[in-house]
């Protein structure tokens, strides 16, 4: 089998840290291309691994060195956090948006993004609809195999402070399987689970689905797991 090359965005938070981790650890990766903002700790080392240190508004100019088979896209936010509006549609829509023509462009042939449960173009509440408006324009893309994961509260431990969501996280643990809480490292082993089989056309992977879809990710290899 021919390895691979992923690229990840969004390593530095949750769920792109994770995705990182297991790619890292797969020996189904030659490569691992990480493209944040700022470098990576210390403790992030490994073989397979480059970064590529880039503000997403000029992530054009990085389009050399966005050459991969898979990508991986865990960008987004919170309106807290962003501060306004503007600046987290900006972050959560044309950021995976320019990832995606770039990457599509290198030769790409799988896109997998984080997206959030209920989101929709045509929902009232802003945070779903930004969501769904990023859903609809990489469907129009026309990636050959794109995976959309749709996960409610995201569980794990996070760098940052985002008190609300540990609430919800903490309210939501034994609610119906659509609302409950759903481990970063789940989300990540989805991702990498559905990458490998590059379904053709659109696949939807709703909150519920994830833990079922995470299962079906190869054992990693303990032999490359290693710095």
């Amino acid at each position: 089998m021919k390895p691979r090359t992923a690229i990840v965005a969004g390593a530095t938070g949750l769920v792109g840290g994770e995705c990182l981790r297991q790619l890292l650890a797969s020996d189904r990766y030659e490569r691992v291309i990480a493209v944040t903002r700022r470098e990576l700790g210390p403790e992030v080392q490994h073989a397979k691994l480059r970064q590529v240190v880039v503000e997403f508004d000029g992530l054009g100019a990085a389009r050399p060195r966005l050459r991969g088979d898979h990508v991986y896209c865990a960008l987004g936010t919170t309106i807290r956090k962003a501060g306004s509006r503007e600046r987290f549609r900006e972050v959560d829509f044309e950021y995976p948006l320019r990832l995606a023509q770039l990457t599509l462009r290198n030769g790409a042939r799988h896109f997998s993004v984080v997206s959030a449960l209920g989101a929709s173009r045509s929902s009232a509440f802003f945070y779903s609809r930004v969501k769904g408006e990023m859903e609809e324009g990489l469907r129009q893309l026309g990636w050959p195999s794109l995976a959309i994961l749709r996960p409610s509260v995201i569980a794990g431990e996070r760098v940052e402070s985002r008190p609300l969501e540990r609430v919800s996280e903490q309210l939501l643990r034994f609610a119906p399987a659509t609302w409950r809480p759903v481990a970063a490292s789940d989300i990540a082993a989805a991702m990498v689970a559905t990458a490998l089989r590059e379904p053709p056309g659109v696949t939807v992977i709703e909150s519920r689905d994830i833990h079922a879809a995470a299962s079906q990710a190869p054992a990693s290899s303990s032999s490359r797991a290693g710095p």
